[in-house]
């Protein structure tokens, strides 16, 4: 018997309940909890409690579950306790491997680095580093939330040349972004089909694949109407790219998101670290609770 700790925002959500029950079937024993429920004594020794239980004693690995909603003094603190829990117990993802995913301007350019192909993409935090380079902007453009999911915040502008009021409205968006002191991130639109892959990896193998099309626009994310359809037999270059960027990021388990662009080109688009899988799961019909839990218990025991 593996014993499981699945540190979550919210124990009665579905993915946790599906981890929970197939763990049950499969022998284990499950032990969700949240952050809000530690407390680290630090002393002679350091013990992370979890509801005044030694952490040791509750759980033979820890899988990590979306981190949730917090400010920056949370992420820090949280982030730095699955550093600690990881010098005693295997966590998954491991740390390092979640704070590369949750940045999406880390994730691409590690990506690029390693020779996996992303859309071409602006950085900055002054908008008018964004005029100097005004003219190698891509006329279908996207702009992006440095930290967010699924698909919240972010939104498309087609710079029309010659167009005043389009290219007014994306300065202002420009200057709005800097005002906020937040971080300008520009990326092109490699397609305008709507549809991109998803791939769920667990340990360097593509477990289950879905086709995504848009219902409405170009979003393609099932939270926002996205209709999934089951990839029964996945491209190998589809399931090779999924496996590099898994490898890149550090990911055990991971949902990627790849895109076919209008040049036939295959570019990553996102790895998650902390994926949901319901919308896959019901698409294809693979247990993919089931072949998590069966991973961490391997996991455990390597």
């Amino acid at each position: 018997m593996t014993r499981i700790g699945i540190l979550t925002r919210n124990p009665q959500g579905w993915a946790t309940q599906q981890l929970t029950h197939v763990a049950e079937e499969l022998g284990h024993r499950a032990t969700p909890f949240r952050f809000r429920d530690i407390i680290v004594q630090i002393g002679d020794k350091v013990h992370i409690l979890v509801r005044g239980t030694k952490l040791e004693e509750l759980t033979d690995i820890v899988l990590v579950r979306p981190i949730g909603k917090c400010s920056l003094e949370q992420a820090i603190y949280r982030m730095d306790l699955l550093h600690l829990i990881n010098r005693t117990l295997p966590v998954v993802n491991s740390p390092t491997s979640i704070e590369i995913a949750i940045d999406k301007f880390r994730t691409l350019y590690l990506l690029a680095l390693n020779g996996i192909k992303v859309p071409l993409t602006f950085v900055t935090e002054n908008e008018h580093r964004i005029y100097d380079v005004r003219e190698r902007l891509p006329r279908n453009v996207i702009i992006k939330p440095l930290f967010g999911s699924r698909g919240h915040g972010v939104f498309s502008l087609r710079l029309y040349e010659g167009v005043d009021y389009i290219e007014d409205l994306f300065w202002r968006i420009m200057f709005y972004l800097t005002d906020l002191r937040s971080v300008i991130y520009l990326q092109e639109q490699v397609s305008e089909k709507g549809e991109d892959y998803r791939l769920f990896v667990i340990d360097n193998r593509v477990i289950a694949g879905m086709v995504r099309k848009a219902q409405r626009g170009w979003k393609t994310n099932v939270s926002l109407g996205g209709r999934p359809r089951p990839l029964r037999n996945i491209p190998n270059d589809v399931e090779d790219l999924a496996v590099r960027a898994c490898r890149v990021i550090g990911c055990e388990i991971a949902g990627v998101d790849i895109l076919r662009g209008n040049d036939d080109e295959l570019y990553v688009l996102e790895v998650n670290s902390q994926p949901g899988w319901r919308g896959l799961q019901e698409c294809t019909r693979i247990n993919i609770a089931r072949e998590i839990i069966n991973y961490l218990a391997y996991r455990a025991r390597r």
